[in-house]
């Protein structure tokens, strides 16, 4: 067997390192500058090809109505769509699976605004920027924030959330219109809401936070800016919550399911969940005994909200990524929307959808919604928002437990995320 010269197998090495053998963004430009790959609207004219949509269970059957819908009018591209685990941790570890092994299965990806960062960083999406400018102003401006990361677009909205607060008119003399005012009122009616160690206590803490006039993040992203007054100011109202007994420390138990079946049950007059409560409660024991209303102000602050739901991204190993974007341009117009709203209680991403007289008949509170997503922020969006997103629960059910003060507990999270911030 004849040998290969030594010096040619290091020139071979170098070749094949800076062709991106060894994985990762390699040519589609992953590192953290997200992919070079973009996707215009003209690509998604009489495209064809067979596509696939990865998104979570479809538990309420729009997924596939929109699937059904796509395929009858198209004739040039197919979509056939893949349900992913109802857990949205499972979801994410199911795509990334696939985006890691390069795999084409999955077209279309459905994805919570807090993966967007994570996606783009590893070049895993295609740049829509072009394609969503073209569509901004249909759009709530508040649901095409979430989709926007290093000042580029990378998603396009098609469902959103907004946290409500529902109180009990039998108990509540008029709508609250601060949260000081909820948690003086709550002192003898009590409010119930998301406390337990998870995700959804950093969402009930930011709430608060936005209305302060906080943050998380500094406006680039690359530092920690939770250590301060306006976020203290928040933890402050919590803790004070738990130890008057506004908020009954069973709340740190709580999370959606049960802090609605709490309220539902008379163990408090207010309660802080999302829109879906509002379907069940008309049927509930409580039945018509409750309004619904938009989170209330901060003291001398403004209102704030956290956006939820779901953003479309087209993968960078799809074959046909020009179907995969007419697919979801098809999914956000505005008979789509309609029917998601109608059938399936899903808020819709569009202006015009909230006006639509069949949407506000299933959806009586639409107005109001559309207010609550107006109003509200994305999650902060970084590679690193798991980490993010823990140091700040962790520390803030710590203050919540009384195994920290506000002040210390927001200065070891502040330190956590830091920390997180060096590693990407």
């Amino acid at each position: 067997m004849k040998r290969i010269p030594v010096g040619l197998l290091l020139l071979l090495a170098v070749v094949l390192a800076a062709c991106g053998g060894g994985g990762g963004g390699g040519a589609t430009g992953g590192g953290g500058g997200g992919s070079s790959k973009m996707l215009s609207n003209d690509d998604a004219k009489n495209a064809t090809g067979n596509v696939t949509w990865c998104i979570g269970k479809d538990t309420t059957g729009a997924f596939s109505e929109m699937v059904k819908l796509f395929n009858g009018q198209s004739s040039g591209a197919k979509m056939k769509l893949i349900e992913l685990p109802t857990s949205a941790d499972q979801q994410r570890t199911q795509q990334i699976q696939r985006l890691r092994a390069k795999s084409p299965e999955c077209d279309v990806v459905g994805i919570d605004p807090i993966w967007m960062a994570e996606y783009v960083s590893q070049g895993w999406i295609y740049d829509l920027t072009e394609a969503l400018n073209d569509r901004k102003s249909d759009f709530l401006s508040a649901t095409v924030n979430t989709a926007k990361f290093n000042d580029k677009y990378w998603a396009v909205p098609f469902n959103t959330n907004a946290g409500f607060l529902y109180y009990r008119t039998d108990e509540v003399s008029s709508k609250p219109t601060t949260w000081q005012e909820v948690y003086n009122d709550a002192k003898s009616k009590h409010i119930v809401y998301q406390g337990a160690r998870y995700e959804g206590l950093t969402v009930n803490f930011l709430e608060l936070l936005y209305g302060a006039g906080g943050k998380v993040l500094s406006d680039d992203g690359k530092s920690a800016e939770l250590d301060s007054p306006e976020a203290e100011s928040a933890l402050e109202l919590m803790v004070s919550g738990i130890k008057d007994g506004a908020a009954p420390r069973s709340n740190l138990t709580y999370m959606e399911q049960e802090s609605k079946e709490a309220w539902f049950a008379g163990k408090a007059a207010y309660l802080r969940n999302w829109p879906y409560v509002f379907a069940e409660a008309k049927d509930s024991p409580i039945k018509n005994k409750w309004a619904i209303t938009t989170l209330p102000k901060w003291e001398g602050g403004t209102a704030g909200g956290v956006i939820g739901g779901y953003n479309l991204a087209v993968s960078v190993y799809s074959k046909h990524p020009g179907a995969a974007l007419a697919f979801i341009n098809f999914v956000t117009q505005p008979k789509p929307q309609m029917i998601m709203a109608t059938k399936a209680s899903l808020p819709p991403v569009l202006n015009e959808t909230y006006d639509d007289p069949a949407v506000k008949k299933a959806m009586p509170f639409a107005s109001e919604l559309r207010k609550a997503i107006q109003q509200g922020k994305p999650r902060p969006i970084t590679p690193v928002y798991t980490q993010v997103s823990e140091a700040i629960y962790k520390n803030v059910y710590s203050a919540l437990q009384g195994n920290a003060t506000p002040e210390a507990a927001l200065k070891k999270a502040n330190s956590q995320i830091e920390k997180a911030l060096k590693t990407f």
